[in-house]
């Protein structure tokens, strides 16, 4: 199967840069994004016609018409966060989702009415307390339903009723919050402490299992129901992890300029993923894996220079297997005439170039759909498919 790099749909409408994106559940086809303009967008990729020429941004092309690139449609905006947004999740049941930022709150959406169910952290507990919220930004957040289930497995993607959120902050600590409570719902039902820097990244691959990536170097696999924390060293500081779809390995990107894909048995390292050409030595980069599991796919510090001296973003794409590049695709500002008119300028009184850098992405159906989407300094997200 060919690698899906031709961009099919742009999603327009952040004043910021995007910093976190996830695809409705199961073979849904919305997309929904978090911005640091604090607000989380829903898109349909799809135009509303198959001539699209709404984009009042875009200018006249000598190329044919035929070659445009299409913009997805705004279903819904959600706007409650105080600061940006820097990460999602959403349930199996497409009803509600999650998100987190820099207030140093976990927020539970009802997807229909726009509207917060609930919040989760803030004035709870004092600032050295490991009962309350969250004392600083919250890096990540997922939806834990197969935690406590005794009949749930790694395969049961439906398992648990998702009553269950798991949050990562830059306090070091991992909390689980109960989505059913009512009274005192500040307080989280657990806090995991053992990190000793920034929490980056947190996945439920598995039954009453926690991941947690930290910025310390090291991936903590916790076991609720026993309290076990068995802990893989990895070196670098680790700024994401991913788990295969069957469990039982997991990707972890760290800033050494490699992915490493580790057996959850045993810790062994089975492939490191890595180019010459490929830089992550400074900022968060999200990696997944796609294509029903047969590629690694991340982000990339480094920007190709574009046309009219916008910095186009970079994607990488790995064989899961061999480990070799399948795909190195160029990533652009956004649409023709989209470049912000707003110039940058440095301390030494010149216009700085702008760049696209590729910070977070999704896969649609959880890796094993026909498209996938990614968003970063731009502001302007680009879905990439087979047409």
């Amino acid at each position: 199967m060919a690698f899906p790099d031709k961009p099919i749909a742009y999603l327009l409408g952040s004043n910021g840069p995007v910093h976190a994106l996830t695809y409705s559940a199961s073979a849904g086809t919305y997309i929904l994004t978090g911005s640091a303009d604090r607000s989380i967008r829903l898109y349909n990729p799809q135009p509303s016609s198959s001539n699209n020429n709404s984009n009042s941004n875009s200018i006249t092309s000598k190329k044919p018409a035929a070659a445009a690139i299409p913009e997805g449609r705004l279903i819904q905006t959600y706007a409650a966060h105080g600061y940006e947004v820097l990460s999602l999740c959403i349930s199996s049941s497409n009803a509600k989702f999650a998100s987190c930022g820099g207030d140093r709150l976990v927020f539970l959406w009802d997807v229909s009415t726009a509207q917060t169910i609930r919040r989760f952290g803030g004035s709870g507990g004092s600032s050295n307390s490991t009962q309350g919220g969250h004392t600083a930004r919250i890096n990540c957040v997922t939806f834990g339903g197969a935690l406590f289930s005794s009949t749930s497995s790694p395969d049961d993607s439906s398992s648990g009723d998702e009553s269950l959120l798991i949050s990562g902050s830059l306090d070091a600590s991992v909390r689980i919050w109960d989505v059913r409570a009512h009274g005192g719902a500040h307080r989280p039902v657990q806090t995991l402490s053992e990190a000793r820097d920034s929490v980056t990244s947190v996945a439920c691959p598995g039954s009453a299992e926690i991941v947690a990536g930290s910025v310390d170097g090291r991936v903590r696999t916790y076991d609720v129901r026993t309290g076990r924390c068995v802990t893989d060293v990895v070196g670098p500081p680790v700024t994401s992890v991913c788990a295969t779809r069957d469990a039982r390995a997991l990707l972890v990107g760290g800033l050494d300029s490699r992915l490493r894909l580790l057996d959850r048995d045993t810790g062994a390292c089975l492939r490191t993923y890595a180019h010459p050409e490929f830089r992550n030595e400074g900022l968060r980069l999200q990696s997944l894996m796609g294509g029903k599991d047969q590629y690694v796919l991340t982000g990339d510090e480094m920007t190709a220079t574009g046309s009219g001296g916008s910095g186009e973003g970079r994607l990488w794409a790995w064989d899961v297997l061999t480990g070799d590049v399948k795909a190195k695709i160029r990533v652009p500002w956004g649409p023709a005439g989209y470049e912000p008119k707003k110039k940058v300028v440095g301390k030494d009184g010149k216009e700085k170039e702008r760049t696209n850098v590729i910070s977070c992405l999704a896969w649609r159906d959880g890796g094993y759909g026909d498209q996938f989407c990614v968003g970063g300094t731009s502001g302007v997200v680009t879905v990439f498919g087979y047409h």
